[in-house]
């Protein structure tokens, strides 16, 4: 039977026995329904896994012990090619979405953006409630898909600010009539270490932003005759780059 595996921010330490925070133990404990002797995997977001056993199991709580780490859990899921995504807020569960698929792909970082058309207006406080509610849909996908390294999830910032500070060897903007990424691709002759992907709102980058993103050394990219959704395009995007120098 498949263990369930579980983000631990708690310290972990060998042959440690550890009381497990209130949202591991509401998951344990209401979701899986673990009953005491089961095994599972913690891992701390860096790149360990750990194996553990729950030792204790009361009506609130869940205590495991850590039995044995393991090695090089690192070097099986995380990509050779350091990928940044950076998207433009959208409604809904559109931006859940996207950073649930775009963590299972190897996304290594996620910057959400603030550009002319976002439509979603969020105070200091809802901002961080939304900062929060991300990192726990990226937190589960990290569950879900194997990952032992967090993506990081950077607090969203004005798109003028954030461009001219991309380092990436590889930084593309996605636009409806751009060249086909693939022939772009094709033409670099020199694998990149590290590629960033920006995608606009539903609307799109405004003339300044597309000015100012070009200025900064992103490069227009397509997908063809087909204009796809901002929660698609990213996706496509991963996925190609991903096959072409990455782990695919």
């Amino acid at each position: 039977m498949r263990r369930s595996r579980i983000y631990c921010e708690q310290a972990i330490q060998l042959g440690q026995s550890m009381l497990l925070d209130s949202r591991n133990s509401h998951y344990l404990l209401h979701v899986l329904r673990v009953k005491e002797n089961q095994s599972l995997v913690l891992f701390d977001g860096h790149g360990s896994d750990y194996l553990a056993t729950i030792n204790k199991v009361s009506r609130k709580d869940v205590s495991v012990i850590i039995n044995e780490k393991i090695a090089d859990v690192n070097t099986v899921c995380e990509s050779p090619l350091h990928l940044t995504l950076a998207i433009a807020i959208s409604k809904g569960e559109r931006m859940d979405w996207v950073m649930q698929k775009a963590t299972e792909l190897g996304v290594n970082c996620i910057q959400p953006l603030i550009t002319q058309r976002v439509d979603v207006k969020l105070n200091a406080e809802r901002m961080a409630k939304k900062m929060d509610h991300w990192r726990g849909v990226v937190i589960g996908a990290c569950e879900q898909s194997g990952r032992s390294v967090l993506p990081e999830l950077n607090l969203a910032e004005p798109i003028a600010s954030w461009a001219a500070n991309d380092t990436s060897d590889l930084k593309l903007v996605l636009r409806a009539h751009g060249n086909k990424l693939t022939t772009i691709a094709d033409g670099i002759i020199k694998k990149p270490n590290s590629a960033t992907i920006l995608i606009g709102p539903e609307g799109g980058l405004d003339e300044n932003e597309l000015s100012l993103t070009e200025s900064s050394g992103f490069i227009a990219a397509g997908f063809g005759p087909r204009i796809l959704r901002t929660e698609t395009a990213p996706i496509v995007a991963l996925s190609l780059l991903q096959e072409k120098w990455g782990d695919f």
